[in-house]
């Protein structure tokens, strides 16, 4: 699937972030970039029908789990035109876009990682999930802190100075009901994205997220 060849290309594509040099390494891209991710896509999704069947592996070249390369340059400063990482979500099948309740994988240069969540929820979703975690804090602290989970992800995302409006500033679990993202991280290398067993680690990793992933799931209503 992926190769070392996969990060040099997008290594030279931080170098030569521009519609000509990559259309004229087009093939190059669709080589060590996109095959290996719908590759790496397709063989996902019998582990996720495992213990996420309501979470899609869809290897579509477009509109499915595979972001797209082209950036979106109106609303930013940074006007280069194509992303120098790979990012891949599988997004609830009723989730329509990168801000509902997914497991993501993000491959880079700089970095790599395993993710899962919802990153930057809408303020109604954001809401619900607060919620749940204020009317039912044991069952967030269960899952929150359940071994398998904790062993490899840590909390992450943004968060609020203040206790947000409606929620009480002694709260036992104040400190994540300030949370503006409920995601989580877990460690990913460079040698573990191009080994044979990257799909199998990625299952793994991801199954230890289950705990996590229902309750939110739970929050919004929606099955897991």
């Amino acid at each position: 699937m992926f190769t070392r060849n996969t990060f040099k290309f997008l290594s030279e594509l931080d170098t030569n972030n521009n519609r000509v040099w990559f259309t004229e390494n087009k093939s190059r891209y669709e080589a060590l970039v996109r095959e290996p991710a719908l590759d790496f896509i397709e063989a996902m999704a019998p582990s996720l029908k495992k213990f996420a069947p309501h979470f899609r592996a869809d290897a579509r070249k477009m509109g499915g789990s595979l972001m797209r390369v082209y950036r979106d340059t109106r609303f930013t400063h940074n006007k280069t035109l194509y992303k120098t990482n790979i990012g891949i979500q599988f997004r609830h099948e009723l989730g329509k876009d990168v801000h509902a309740p997914g497991f993501y994988v993000h491959i880079e240069n700089s970095e790599c990682f395993f993710a899962v969540g919802c990153w930057h929820p809408e303020a109604d979703v954001l809401w619900k999930i607060r919620n749940a975690v204020a009317q039912n804090p044991e069952q967030w602290f269960k899952a929150r802190d359940d071994k398998k989970f904790s062993a490899h992800w840590m909390l992450d995302g943004d968060s609020l100075s203040r206790p947000p409006r409606g929620f009480a500033a002694d709260h036992v679990a104040i400190a994540d009901l300030k949370r503006k993202d409920f995601i989580a991280l877990a460690a990913l290398s460079k040698a573990e994205v191009t080994s044979p067993d990257f799909v199998k680690l990625t299952a793994q990793r991801f199954a230890a997220s289950v705990p996590l992933m229902k309750f939110l799931c739970k929050a919004l209503e929606v099955p897991y």
